[in-house]
Formats: C-alpha cells, structure tokens, sequence
C-alpha cells in the first residue's frame, strides 16, 4: 500500500506552500501565545504545525530527488543522501529542517516561539531553493 504523501502532486510549490500556510494559521489561531514569556501555550497545536511544515518540505523534496520511489519506508539519511551530492546548502537547510521542524515542533512540542518562526523560515528555504530545481 503506497503512503498518501507519494502521491504526484501537480503543483508541488504551491502544495509545500499550503502546508506552510496551514502551519502558520494553526499557530496564530490555536496555539495561544503568551507575549510575556514570547512562547505558545498549547504544545498541541505546535507539534501540529511541525508536523504540517515537515510534510511541506517532503512534498518539494520528494518531487525534485524522488526519494520516495524507493521501496520500503524512507528515512532521513535517504533525504540527505539525495540531496547532499546535489546542494551541500540545501542538505545543511535540510539536516536543521529535520531537527527544528519534525523532532523539536513535531514530537517535542517545543513551545518558544523564536523556534517556531525559524521552522517556518526554513520551511519556506527550502521550498524556494527546491523550486528553482524542478524542470
């Protein structure tokens, strides 16, 4: 059975770009920020937003490396390994994508808001850089 994230996507950019969007209203809308402390106060609603940026940044990648046509289930080291011969940049953008995005945001829930922020501007690197790459 194929993961719904393989799917072809006709308009990659503006689907990464859609994630991105989704990530950012849930955070605004829903994870209640505390200006006090400059942090969120629903973890909930932070990993959801990790969670929706890191698949917005495996939409661009998978359409531009194609790492998801491998067979099995693909990891990270299979990300770098497509992209670190290509654009040592983007494989540095993509390595602090992983932490920030899927493990700080995504499971950890992590709260400040100046993470959250540089996640999302990560997010939206690596979705320029990959987009100057499709044909």
């Amino acid at each position: 059975m194929r993961d719904p994230m393989i799917e072809i996507v006709r308009d990659p950019v503006s689907e990464a770009r859609r994630y991105v969007e989704n990530a950012r209203e849930t955070l605004k809308n829903n994870a209640k920020l505390d200006p006090e402390t400059n942090s969120y106060t629903d973890r909930k609603y932070v990993k959801a937003a990790g969670h929706y940026l890191w698949n917005g940044v495996l939409i661009i990648l998978n359409t531009v490396f194609h790492v998801n046509e491998k067979k099995g289930r693909v990891n990270i080291d299979d990300y770098r390994m497509a992209v670190g011969p290509r654009d040592r940049k983007l494989l540095a953008s993509v390595n602090n994508a992983y932490d920030i995005l899927h493990l700080h945001m995504g499971y950890d829930g992590v709260l400040d808001k100046t993470v959250c922020n540089e996640g999302i501007r990560l997010a939206n690197e690596i979705i320029d850089r990959c987009a100057v790459m499709l044909p």
